[in-house]
């Protein structure tokens, strides 16, 4: 493999590497009189890496307020909770598909004004800690770099595959739905025809009782 051939890997596993891998610093503001909470949808067998801090206030950092964080999983089982923190990170594998919920309150009732938290939530490759990979397969450069889109090429098909499932689950529930509204909108002309034909017995009756008929 020539040189140009190894830029173009390399230009090809940057491209996915920036694209696909799943990363996201987010700046979250927390009131003092409320929860915030983010989510992620993050499919089974994935490995997420949180960490979080909250963001030092200029004007009087002693005085910065405590938080309380708690992350959930689909079902309601407890991945993390901690209290009256300012920093802290935790790691875990997702066992279940759907929505991991991440809530963060203020711990002191009495701080004034919200509170910033900065949030790191690192998902699937973006996750893996590459050094140790490279010292174990003893491999660097170009090698190192063609791993990476390894791992990304297969986290790719990975979510297609889950993607593909997701959207076969909501074609057979849309399709349930379609046919159950059908059935209900049937049901509900018979009824009509029914109620129609009983009136018109019913006034046949009445009219010919009364021998207006």
């Amino acid at each position: 493999m020539g040189n140009r051939g190894m830029w173009m890997l390399l230009a090809m596993a940057f491209f996915f590497l920036c694209f696909f891998s799943t990363t996201g610093a987010i700046w979250l503001t927390v009131p003092t009189s409320a929860i915030k909470c983010v989510s992620e949808e993050i499919q089974n067998n994935i490995v997420v890496l949180v960490d979080y801090v909250v963001v030092a206030n200029g004007d009087d950092p002693s005085h910065n307020s405590t938080i309380s964080v708690k992350v959930t999983s689909p079902y309601g089982n407890n991945l993390h909770d901690m209290e009256n923190t300012t920093i802290g990170n935790f790691a875990f594998t997702t066992r279940e598909s759907g929505n991991y919920l991440a809530c963060f309150s203020v711990a002191h009732s009495q701080a004034e004004g919200d509170v910033s938290v900065d949030l790191d939530w690192k998902i699937g490759i973006a996750a893996k800690d590459w050094d140790s990979v490279a010292k174990k397969e003893k491999i660097q450069g170009v090698q190192l770099e063609l791993r990476k889109l390894e791992g990304t090429v297969e986290a790719i098909h990975d979510n297609l595959i889950y993607l593909k499932g997701r959207e076969a689950e909501m074609r057979n529930v849309s399709e349930t739905t379609n046919a159950r509204v059908a059935w209900f909108s049937i049901m509900s002309l018979g009824i009509c025809i029914a109620v129609s034909v009983l009136q018109l017995w019913h006034l046949k009756r009445y009219f010919h009782k009364k021998k207006i008929i």
